[in-house]
């Protein structure tokens, strides 16, 4: 019998549909909700590996926060599906993060969640609210003081 989280992934696929120049919010999590990225190393390698993706042209990176356990990533897609490149961000940071760790196993739970945003949603107060994520999980007491974040308007963001 599938667990809960495999019968739940496969219903997170169900409709799902990718318009290139549409900007998404995008959810991952690690497996197990293992908090992996409060090793600021490891969050690098996935910041560099999102980083990877829009080099590539696939996105446009709006704002995002890795939070130890999870991922929030405000994009616009440019080309390809969410799926493939979500596939592609899951496979080579799993891959960095195992010949860190020297380790095997899962790195991050199947799927993810994926919203897109209408035309007249309000970009800016999305990003303010992903990049306010470590204020209310109360793991800083200011957005600055946190290293894995950035947005395309705010000042201070992560730039290792």
């Amino acid at each position: 019998m599938p667990s809960y989280t495999q019968a739940r992934s496969h219903s997170l696929r169900l409709g799902r549909y990718s318009e290139a120049g549409r900007s998404y919010l995008l959810t991952t999590v690690t497996h197990h909700r293992l908090p992996l990225f409060n090793d600021l190393r490891n969050g690098r390698l996935l910041v560099h590996e999102m980083r990877r993706c829009e080099q590539e042209g696939l996105v446009d990176s709006l704002a995002w926060v890795v939070m130890p356990d999870h991922l929030h990533w405000l994009l616009t897609l440019n080309s390809g599906t969410l799926g493939q490149m979500m596939k592609r961000l899951k496979a080579r940071s799993s891959l960095a993060l195992k010949r860190r760790q020297s380790s095997s196993g899962s790195i991050w739970q199947p799927g993810f969640h994926d919203h897109a945003l209408r035309r007249d949603e309000d970009l800016q107060a999305a990003a303010r609210y992903i990049v306010a994520n470590p204020l209310r999980a109360g793991l800083v007491k200011r957005i600055g003081d946190y290293p894995l974040w950035d947005a395309i308007w705010l000042e201070n963001g992560y730039e290792g």
